[in-house]
């Protein structure tokens, strides 16, 4: 008998650019859905799909538990139909703060302690006496594992004196309160730059001494002063001020003059005496817990005991889920605030590996980010075994090995924000190559090794580059040139231009995916810089203020204060954001609306994408900058767009903008193809290009293979990632990449190109 093929429908979706969008998802299939940045799919699969799907499961539950969930709308929909439960698993960093590591996380840590309890020599005690969160904290550092301590280098300019001003703090400034208490002490030269003081010298201005100074102010009576060395005072003032809830400008002069270092009392480890030297057959668990997965994973079997037996297997189960979603370089001590957000992505998705559940709906977000070509295959393995069980898999990707091995393929376009949000095609993977849509067109397209690179104009001295993995190397990045940075997850390339390369070079400029604002009154017009200038253009042309057009000032709607949207909290129930019904979600008032520059008004101006709008304004300030918007393949985005809504990719091409006009820089951009289309690549590169021929040096920290094979030097780290990496493999242009042994990014790059001529 046949099976009947079932089927998730949506019909009429509307959300964001969605534009009457029906649907219908094979369950029980993997199902990817593509289309260039913009086009509608996180809007089609998390906004629409998947937020119905939790929006039902909530209302499930008891009004005083919905209390706790997260409050959803119902998606803008006319129906969706044979949902099942959905499983989102995101790209969200993993919180915790400083407390939470890899090993808290994922629940190996209390396995571990356990096995330490029952078997440590000299035994210590229960589980919690190994917890640095507990009974096993360190006194010293509470458990932190660092401490913050005054970055000399930042509080004292050691080539003047006491008179010249060496102590930069402004507290501390020439004829300060604080000053005087050093320069009428009489123990120092006051002239004497701080660089010539002996070693006593520079020990009683840094921590003082027990005597007291007598400051002679005139006019006014002599005061005795308790001497306080200038790091002594600071650590009072400041850092155990801040540690107690200090002022803004308390915590921005800790951020500006402290530096954190290790905890000298437990070595960074975390942990007290006890819990931190007891053994278990040589081992303790600081040991352990700093060794790669790898290495832990072949270590623990030999660490069981009969009694101890089934806590060690399951620790050794659960590194080796981690191990195969490509995090066997990661450590278990590792802080999850410096996990990236696929690295976060593809622990979360361990928790569901050994799950029997079935017709389960389990939805991704772009799960290859960060992984080298390499790793790709076991998260498309992964996908499939979840399949086999019998559940739905989701993932909007861009990656063209996840698209080639999905069962179904949607893809949204034809092009970004409203020239998309079209369902261009839907089927397998063979009618998608010949669908003449813009993915079918890029999908099996051949990567091009270039052949004829620049020469470069100069070279970046990195000297004994050996943070974290990093093996003791010395290294010329060359300038005036494209530079791509590769290797597997883990093999040092963020170290290297994180911890070597820009404490070396300061001057290098940083590209990165942070977030540009968190203000929800910050949009693309507002960051750019080009809302003053609009405001102006507006004031001129209708002979108003140009506050009056401004959405925080005196143009704003009363009621929204210029939001454009009323937001109301209903307790348990969802919570309500609601059009403004003054101004209809146009953010100011009639008046200012009635003023109109070529029939549009302010607000129309704030809806025009950066594409339209270079159209529409004829200023020149004002269409440079958002040329340059339009050139790092965000035209798409609208003026007023908030941008808590962009995701990493986006904010890092938006930063980016803002550079292009500048020449003689050094950049580096952090996997700038991140959530970019495969068709919208090229237009990277020739961003990228412009750069260096201005005149500016470009590094790319990369695993996208037409960035690797479009550079002019590649320098590819490895072999492997953790304790197997470390080392440089290959140095050179990206044509002898692809024969070079021992690289796996070589071995990837020949499988995808046909021909290496430029």
């Amino acid at each position: 008998m046949t099976e009947v093929r079932e089927y998730l429908t949506v019909t009429g979706a509307r959300e964001n650019n969605l534009r009457d969008v029906s649907v219908r998802v094979p369950k029980r299939a993997i199902t990817t859905f593509v289309g260039v940045s913009g086009s509608g799919k996180s809007s089609l699969v998390f906004d629409t799909i998947a937020a119905e799907a939790q929006r039902q499961l909530n209302e499930t539950f008891s009004a005083f538990v919905r209390g706790f969930l997260p409050k959803l709308g119902q998606p803008d929909a006319d129906m969706i139909e044979n949902l099942s439960t959905a499983i989102v698993v995101d790209q969200k960093r993993l919180g915790g703060g400083s407390r939470s590591t890899l090993g808290t996380i994922s629940d190996i840590n209390p396995l571990l302690r356990l096995l330490f309890s029952r078997r440590s020599v000299p035994h210590v005690g229960y589980g919690y006496a190994f917890s640095f969160n507990e009974a096993g904290m360190c006194p010293e550092c509470n458990g932190i594992g660092r401490k913050v301590a005054l970055d000399h280098s930042a509080m004292f300019d050691r080539t003047k004196s006491l008179n010249e001003g060496a102590i930069l703090h402004r507290d501390f400034a020439v004829d300060s309160w604080y000053w005087h208490v050093y320069a009428q002490s009489g123990k120092f030269d006051n002239d004497k730059p701080l660089r010539d003081y002996t070693d006593a010298e520079w020990q009683l201005l840094l921590f003082g001494g027990p005597e007291k100074v007598t400051l002679a102010d005139p006019g006014r009576k002599a005061i005795k002063m308790d001497f306080e060395g200038v790091e002594t005072k600071f650590n009072r003032l400041f850092i155990a001020a801040d540690e107690n809830g200090a002022s803004e400008r308390k915590k921005e002069t800790v951020a500006k003059f402290t530096t954190s270092v290790r905890c000298p009392g437990c070595a960074g480890t975390r942990l007290n005496e006890p819990a931190r030297t007891a053994t278990v057959d040589g081992h303790t668990l600081p040991s352990l817990t700093a060794m790669d997965l790898s290495s832990l994973h072949d270590l623990l079997p030999s660490l069981a005991s009969p009694e101890t037996a089934p806590l060690v297997a399951e620790a050794t189960k659960r590194v080796g889920a981690l191990i195969d979603m490509g995090l066997s370089y990661l450590t278990l001590d590792r802080e999850t605030s410096t996990l990236s957000g696929g690295e976060s992505q593809r622990i979360k998705m361990v928790r569901h590996l050994g799950s029997s559940l079935v017709d389960v709906m389990y939805v991704f977000d772009e799960p290859t980010i960060g992984l080298h070509p390499r790793d790709v295959g076991r998260m498309t393995d992964l996908m499939a075994r979840l399949r086999d069980k019998g559940n739905t898999v989701l993932v909007v990707e861009h990656d063209t090995d996840v698209i080639v091995a999905s069962d179904h393929v949607v893809e949204l376009g034809p092009r970004a924000g409203s020239d998309g949000g079209q369902i261009v095609y839907e089927g397998d993977v063979a009618g998608l190559a010949t669908s003449g849509t813009l993915t079918g067109e890029f999908l099996h397209r051949p990567v091009i090794a270039k052949v004829d690179v620049r020469a470069p104009s100069g070279h970046l001295q990195v000297k004994a580059a050996s943070a974290n993995n990093l093996r003791g190397f010395d290294l010329e990045v060359p300038l005036g040139v494209l530079v791509a940075i590769t290797g597997v997850a883990g093999s040092g390339k963020s170290t290297l231009v994180r911890e070597v390369l820009l404490p070396q070079h300061p001057d290098t400029i940083v590209v990165d995916q942070s977030a540009v604002s968190t203000s929800i009154r910050s949009t693309p017009a507002t960051w750019t810089g080009v809302m003053d200038s609009i405001r102006k253009f507006y004031a001129k042309h209708t002979g108003v203020k140009p506050a009056l057009f401004s959405f925080n000032s005196e143009g704003a709607c009363p009621t929204c204060n210029g939001l454009g949207a009323v937001y109301t909290d209903l307790a348990f129930l969802d919570g309500v954001r609601s059009t403004c019904g003054d101004c209809d979600g146009r953010r100011y008032t009639e008046e200012v609306l009635a003023l109109t520059v070529d029939g549009r008004s302010i607000s129309d101006a704030l809806d025009m994408t950066a594409e339209q709008a270079v159209e529409f304004f004829p200023a020149r300030d004002i269409r440079r900058r958002l040329q340059a918007v339009v050139d790092v393949g965000l035209g798409y985005l609208t003026l007023g767009q908030p941008l808590s809504t962009l995701s990493g990719g986006e904010c890092q091409r938006l930063k980016l903008a803002s550079r292009l006009h500048e020449e003689g820089n050094v950049y580096v951009l952090d996997e700038p193809t991140t959530g970019l289309h495969m068709s919208d690549c090229g237009h990277l590169l020739g961003l990228l290009d412009r750069l260096v021929d201005g005149g500016s040096s470009v590094i790319v920290v990369e695993h996208n293979l037409d960035v690797i094979a479009h550079s002019d030097w590649v320098i590819d780290l490895g072999p492997e990632g953790g304790d197997g990496g470390g080392k440089i493999v290959f140095e050179g242009p990206p044509a002898e990449l692809i024969t070079a042994p021992g690289s796996y990014t070589g071995e990837h790059l020949a499988r995808h190109t046909t021909t290496a001529v430029q």
